[in-house]
């Protein structure tokens, strides 16, 4: 019998082992041979030596990942039990402990959950990207660090960021201004993403020269882009028309990623999102890319992956009562045409 006790002083409790320990119940299930007992600032595992040492080689790898990554989602923590080891993938072997760039200040930027890693290996792999997932997840930021690399390191010339200018479910009515000032409400997060990653007067004068652009999506219309890492947000609220007209705007030199929310579509009811239709047509076209972000790549306030689950939750009960609505309206509809 061996027992192993590893103190946990200066990791913050909650999140290593997950509200309520589910984290915690992951790693218990994955070694059941060891009785695990946490207590205050300790961890105590008792069993056979080899699974003891095993389950504190596991338990050291959630404390190392996340103080590197700043974040351990209840996925990287089944990963982790699967064998896979961010230490040694792709993204973690570049640049300085898998930043993918240094923001203002010199603050490093980087993959916080194991997606938004897929995404960036997604990104050294294929030309054109589809990010999609609720709010909060990271996609546009990860997707502007990328693009911020890219430039930096000269793989590309400029930045091309844009977006379907439609109202989130408001009627914003006549905005007052240039045409500049029209649209730029509609594109302020891409803007926020550049400013945490650029120094002020750095990113005036990129944006001036037009090195970066940031413009409405209707803004693409006959143009080429190319030798720039291209960037379309919000993409669900893009018709089937804008998004194939958008992608076949690249040239033979650009990178693009796309992203968007299916769960918040601003289109008219009886239109189509483009984003929708193109995950569907260019789902097996090699060269693209598909990653699939869940709430547990929720980076923003913890509560925000609680109010995406419940509404995830709740539309499902509501999809349920109306597929058992219209089915007993059709077992009704004999009996009428009968009378």
């Amino acid at each position: 019998m061996s027992e192993i006790v590893l103190n946990l002083e200066g990791v913050d409790l909650v999140d290593l082992f997950g509200e309520n320990n589910v984290k915690l119940k992951l790693i218990r299930d994955a070694f059941p041979e060891v009785k695990i007992v946490a207590r205050g600032s300790q961890i105590k595992m008792l069993g056979e030596k080899k699974y003891t040492q095993r389950t504190k080689d596991m338990i050291e790898l959630m404390i190392r990942t996340l103080r590197e990554f700043d974040e351990l989602s209840v996925q990287t923590v089944k990963d982790l039990v699967r064998g896979d080891n961010p230490f040694e993938s792709k993204i973690s072997n570049k640049g300085s402990k898998g930043t993918i760039v240094y923001g203002r200040g010199g603050k490093p930027i980087k993959a916080r959950t194991h997606n938004q890693k897929l995404l960036v290996d997604m990104c050294e792999e294929n030309d054109i990207v589809f990010a999609v997932g609720p709010a909060g997840t990271g996609k546009t930021y990860t997707a502007v660090a990328l693009a911020v690399r890219a430039l930096k390191n000269k793989v590309v010339k400029k930045i091309i960021m844009t977006r379907p200018a439609v109202e989130a479910g408001e009627n914003l009515g006549f905005l007052p201004g240039d045409l500049k000032e029209k649209v730029d409400p509609y594109l302020r997060p891409l803007y926020d993403a550049l400013d945490d990653m650029i120094p002020t007067e750095k990113l005036d004068y990129l944006i001036s020269t037009r090195v970066i652009e940031v413009a409405p999506l209707a803004f693409m219309r006959g143009r080429t882009l190319d030798n720039a890492f291209v960037i379309m947000d919000e993409a669900q609220n893009s018709t089937v028309t804008q998004i194939k007209m958008f992608l076949t705007r690249l040239g033979p030199s650009a990178k693009c990623v796309i992203t968007g929310d299916l769960s918040q579509i601003d289109l008219p009811r009886n239109v189509t999102s483009g984003l929708r239709r193109s995950l569907d047509v260019l789902k097996n076209v090699d060269g693209i890319g598909i990653v699939r972000l869940t709430p547990e790549d929720v980076v923003r306030h913890r509560l925000v992956k609680r109010i995406i689950i419940a509404y995830n939750e709740a539309d499902a009960i509501r999809k349920a009562e109306l597929e058992k609505k219209k089915a007993l309206e059709q077992l009704e509809a004999p009996k009428e045409d009968a009378k």
